[in-house]
């Protein structure tokens, strides 16, 4: 059973997301340095069962969805621990399994918009691959940001 450490959650695991960064790590070619024994998976949701010291925010029982760690690892487990940082309360209208579909790349199409690309309402927007799922995220958050979107998909995405 993993022990959360000073700033670190215990998430009882009911949802994993699946990535390409997952074979990445798994191949050795992911570019982030990993110790064995190893845990793949990095998007989790489920309910917090245990709080290291220092965490604020969240109570054992929430319901809960996020990245587990920088690693990107541990999430394929029945318990794993989180950074309080990297997790968020689930919203209501997801189910867990929706929840864990979501962080990875939710957060790269927010990195990609407005930390890297320091995108600002009224601005116009060409989402590449508008259809996919960073795509897919990066054409809602720049709408709900006010920033004019154009995306491109492939014919076999329409339907």
């Amino acid at each position: 059973m993993p022990e959360p450490v000073p700033g670190q959650i215990r998430v009882g695991v009911k949802a994993a997301g699946v990535g390409p960064w997952d074979a990445l790590i798994r191949e050795g070619r992911s570019g982030v340095s990993q110790m064995l024994p190893l845990t793949l998976g990095s998007d989790v949701a489920g309910i917090v069962d245990s709080l290291g010291k220092n965490v604020s925010g969240f109570r054992v029982g929430d319901e809960v969805y996020g990245l587990t760690n920088p690693q990107f690892t541990g999430a394929y487990a029945e318990y794993c621990v989180a950074s309080d940082a990297s997790m968020a309360s689930k919203p209501k209208s997801l189910n867990f399994i929706d929840a864990a579909s979501a962080p990875v790349v939710a957060v790269t199409a927010w990195q990609m918009l407005f930390d890297y690309g320091h995108a600002v309402a009224g601005q116009k927007v060409l989402v590449q691959g508008g259809a996919g799922n960073v795509g897919a995220y990066a054409v809602q958050l720049a709408r709900n940001a006010g920033l004019q979107v154009i995306a491109t998909a492939s014919s076999r995405d329409i339907g």
